[in-house]
């Protein structure tokens, strides 16, 4: 039986014909599921949600919930749109944006571990690994092939950029460069070698990168302006090393995390 006869489903939601349906599961008004989604006993999946095909909500899980935020107005529709092949494990929570209209955004293939949190107004991309009890505040975003280890938090309005490692039990707030490793709190302990070669970043690539990072933190006139300085000079020779600076160029009045030890 695909829909279990103590699911309740909102008359107006729009199930794909094969979607599964668990035990005691909820699935409110104006839910949309694509084809293959599976939502396990216990879930829960809120109003304004729309998902694509072949996503995972296990057991206790409740997407589309009311943001944390004293100023929020529950009466405003607003939700949650997530792309295809998702798995959202045991008791992980994603709350819906808090503005009239507005989305939390989660692209696709993206492994949500048990207990982990997604803020309103976050945006994820794809293919991230987010562990167990992973902490994300509103309006994060968190770019693609990422990994966020476990008890790991973040600040709202952070940037987490491509292929970033965060260590379990770190805490950012203050944007992460793409291609990093980051560890303790709002620190950067070099580049994740090992993820670009994986990624099938050549040698070129990775060397490129890896000696933008260590210039750009040497930069007499600190990170942000060293990389914009670098950027007109002209002399980058890959995307993703341009991607690089162009990122911290960018980054906004909270700060870059910047190379250092542990205490």
């Amino acid at each position: 039986m695909l829909r279990h006869p103590s699911a309740l489903i909102a008359p107006t939601a729009r199930l794909a014909d094969d979607v599964e349906v668990g035990a005691f599961a909820i699935i409110e008004d104006g839910v949309a599921l694509g084809p293959g989604c599976r939502v396990l006993p216990h879930a829960q999946v809120l109003a304004g949600v729309v998902m694509g095909t072949g996503n995972l909500v296990d057991r206790g899980t409740i997407i589309g919930g009311n943001p944390q935020s004293l100023n929020f107005d529950p009466t405003i529709h607003s939700g949650v749109l997530i792309g295809d092949g998702n798995t959202f494990r045991e008791h992980v929570t994603l709350h819906r944006s808090m503005h009239p209209g507005g989305n939390t955004v989660i692209g696709s293939q993206n492994f949500f571990m048990a207990g982990s949190h997604v803020g309103h107004d976050s945006v994820i991309g794809d293919r991230n690994a987010i562990a167990n009890a992973v902490l994300l505040a509103g309006h994060v975003t968190v770019g693609n092939r990422c990994f966020l280890g476990g008890g790991s938090v973040y600040h709202q309005f952070i940037r987490v950029g491509d292929m970033a490692m965060l260590q379990g039990n770190s805490a950012f707030s203050s944007d992460v460069p793409p291609y990093c490793i980051g560890h303790s709190v709002n620190l950067l302990t070099g580049v994740n070698i090992i993820g670009l070669r994986r990624s099938g970043f050549d040698a070129p690539t990775r060397s490129e990168i890896r000696r933008l990072y260590t210039t750009v933190f040497r930069h007499p006139l600190g990170p942000v302006k060293g990389a914009a300085a670098l950027l007109e000079e002209g002399a980058i020779l890959s995307e993703p090393a341009r991607h690089f600076l162009t990122f911290l160029t960018l980054a906004g009045s909270r700060g870059l995390a910047t190379p250092g030890a542990a205490a």
